[in-house]
């Protein structure tokens, strides 16, 4: 069987959280539920790093604006997280050149984390934190499930995931307009920050 599915929900799922992919499909290889796992990802000391970060991440991923400043930072990792292990997924597989798996996991996993990173905009409009733990649970709880299911029934968690993008894209849109209010509230505090610095700076009092 092709690894392509396999290979477009993990891309899906590493634009969410890459290091919950890496750990799952690490520990999922290392104790021989799947063939499909490189041993790359089954290392111990993967593992371990994968297990560390996840742990990271699920914390700063439920606090309200620190959500999109780590998000900020994984716009370049998520991609690269997905496209490697795409490639990887190829390389033992060997129904796919691993050129064109690390294209399609990087690609899809670019995309997911596009709108992840836009939904957390939209919700951090909204003052309480609340929202912000529910999002990241569901994230997390759908990653994880996604990927188990495409261990067993790729195919099908491929479906599932392509749903779920497209569903997101479709939020995205509707968003756009708390997405702005989220920037526009942002650069004012940054402005705020920087007039405040002056005004400390000079001695004098800061503006208003």
């Amino acid at each position: 069987m092709s690894v392509l599915p396999l290979v477009f929900t993990s891309g899906w799922a590493s634009g969410i959280n890459a290091y919950a992919v890496v750990l799952l499909l690490g520990v999922f290889g290392a104790t021989g539920l799947t063939d499909e796992v490189p041993a790359s990802l089954q290392r111990t000391d993967v593992l371990v790093v994968a297990g560390i970060l996840f742990l990271c991440e699920a914390v700063n991923d439920k606090i309200p604006y620190l959500d999109s400043l780590w998000d900020s930072v994984h716009t370049v990792i998520r991609p690269i997280a997905g496209a490697v292990v795409g490639a990887l997924l190829a390389g033992q597989n060997g129904s796919l050149p691993e050129l064109a798996a690390g294209a399609v996991g990087g690609s899809t996993a670019l995309v997911s984390h596009l709108v992840k990173a836009g939904t957390r905009m939209a919700v951090n409009t909204s003052p309480e934190p609340f929202s912000n733990i529910v999002v990241s649970t569901a994230e997390d709880l759908g990653v994880a499930g996604v990927i188990t299911f495409a261990i067993f029934h790729p195919v099908a968690a491929a479906s599932i995931a392509a749903a779920l993008l497209l569903t997101g894209l479709v939020i995205l849109v509707f968003l756009a307009s708390r997405i702005r209010r989220f920037r526009r509230r942002r650069a004012q505090r940054r402005e705020e920050k920087r007039l405040a610095g002056r005004g400390a700076g000079s001695g004098a009092p800061p503006p208003g």
